[in-house]
């Protein structure tokens, strides 16, 4: 692969590993933005963000972007009056692009910038975050449920969460069974689920063009 070749999320649905992605990852920060967010018009970043917004009143602390690429969670939280927001990637280069995002005052929309892969204990401790948001984290389907455990563990008791999960992943990954399973151990509030779209209704992506997201919102209880 080149830096001028063309990423589309079926590059992103063929990951398998957490190398994968930071090869995947590396190689499209630059031209995430303009290349596919904007080419395509992905929007589910935007859908994720618009639920926590709801909740923002009730956020105690500041918030981690899981999975926050190149930001753009970031950018959607600010606008809405969130001030105080850590990202986690595991790429470098996307948390790079991160980087280079400002408020219009010119501010940096990140607090602190994270590298670290989520399938492995990450180095924060316990109970850090009013809220928790991730947009594309589980919706590529190469991360199945096994890093919530991590996410509850660094949210402070009653942060409150919005996570997308890509629907035809939802259930066969293991998500429904392993939310009920946390909901029955205390660990979360029953979630309430929201679909939306990843892609708006113009999209030149046709072949995904009806591709749906569930957003799951609940707090962190433990």
């Amino acid at each position: 692969m080149s830096g001028k070749k063309i990423f589309n999320v079926d590059d992103a649905y063929a990951l398998e590993t957490p190398e994968d992605s930071v090869r995947l990852y590396g190689e499209w920060a630059p031209t995430y933005d303009s290349g596919f967010v904007d080419r395509v018009g992905y929007v589910l970043f935007k859908r994720v963000a618009e639920q926590l917004a709801k909740h923002a009143d009730r956020i105690e602390g500041a918030v981690l972007d899981v999975g926050c690429g190149t930001g753009i969670v970031g950018v959607c939280l600010r606008e809405s009056g969130i001030d105080t927001i850590d990202g986690i990637d595991i790429s470098r280069e996307m948390l790079v692009e991160a980087g280079k995002k400002k408020t219009p005052n010119g501010d940096p929309v990140y607090r602190n910038l994270i590298q670290a892969d989520l399938t492995t204990t990450v180095d924060i401790a316990d109970d850090q975050y009013g809220g928790l948001v991730s947009a594309g984290t589980f919706t590529h389907g190469h991360l199945g449920p096994e890093p919530l455990d991590e996410l509850w563990r660094v949210a402070a008791p009653g942060a409150q969460c919005a996570i997308g999960v890509r629907s035809t992943h939802y259930e066969p990954a293991g998500f429904a069974e392993k939310l009920a399973a946390d909901v029955a151990a205390g660990k979360i509030t029953e979630p309430t689920l929201v679909e939306v779209d990843l892609y708006a209704a113009d999209t030149p992506n046709r072949e995904h063009a009806d591709d749906k997201a569930l957003v799951v919102l609940c707090q962190v209880a433990k």
